[in-house]
């Protein structure tokens, strides 16, 4: 079920509807990482490169490449921190175009359902900026377990895989039902979200694929959503003439 999911939402990714949303996407995520670098850039520069250069006056003239050391060791350490962004920007990006994609999605595979309905605008952004503290929160915890050997790329893929899971799960989910209903479906299908979310921190972890992340993350959880509406009669779908 997660694997036909996965086909289903990617054999679509560069479909003609979805590449409109796709470049709208790709524009805004671009400019909020070009926005968190420029910050994240001057923050260094404003507080840790003057402290840093506080102390190598003091040190012997052969110390002279601590600096460029520390200038490459920043970078890297900026880089690393846009790449952990990533996550969380998406989730940003996923509440202003998830809606277009899922729309897209429920039209072309199920137009005998009827099409789902978006969340009110405000009750969407309220809901992005709850999800973004937690994804934020969570990759904090996963940057830091990086230092443990053997845990860090674990780390990764499973605080990604649970939170990009149940994100995108509970959005697909309340285009059809309540928001405490959703919740619950996510819960009693609590394994096959995760291991959808597994799916897609896979697909996150792609350096330049990691950008169509909110497409397709958005069109195999709304796949995933039907399949176990089918399959599960507590959550079934009502005929959309009903």
């Amino acid at each position: 079920m997660i694997l036909e999911a996965a086909r289903r939402a990617a054999e679509r990714l560069l479909s003609e509807p979805f590449r409109a949303v796709f470049w709208k996407s790709l524009g805004l995520t671009l400019a909020l990482l070009a926005v968190l670098w420029i910050g994240l850039k001057d923050i260094f520069e404003a507080f840790a490169l003057p402290f840093l250069l506080h102390f190598l006056p003091g040190l012997p003239a052969w110390a002279g490449f601590l600096g460029t050391a520390a200038a490459i060791a920043a970078g890297l350490g900026l880089a690393l921190a846009l790449a952990l962004l990533i996550s969380p920007v998406t989730a940003i990006v996923a509440g202003l175009f998830t809606d277009d994609v899922a729309e897209v999605v429920e039209r072309e595979y199920y137009p005998k359902d009827g099409p789902g309905r978006a969340l009110p605008a405000l009750r969407a952004t309220l809901l992005s900026i709850r999800f973004l503290g937690i994804v934020i929160l969570g990759n904090i915890a996963a940057l830091l377990l990086l230092l443990v050997p053997g845990v860090n790329i674990a780390a990764f893929f499973l605080v990604n895989g649970y939170l990009l899971g149940r994100e995108y799960f509970e959005f697909a989910a309340m285009r059809f039902r309540g928001e405490a209903e959703a919740r619950q479906m996510r819960r009693r299908h609590a394994g096959t979200v995760f291991l959808a979310g597994l799916v897609i921190a896979g697909f996150l972890s792609v350096p330049i694929l990691n950008l169509l992340t909110p497409l397709f993350a958005a069109a195999m959880m709304v796949h995933l959503h039907k399949m176990i509406a089918d399959r599960d009669p507590e959550f079934a779908l009502a005929p959309a003439s009903a």
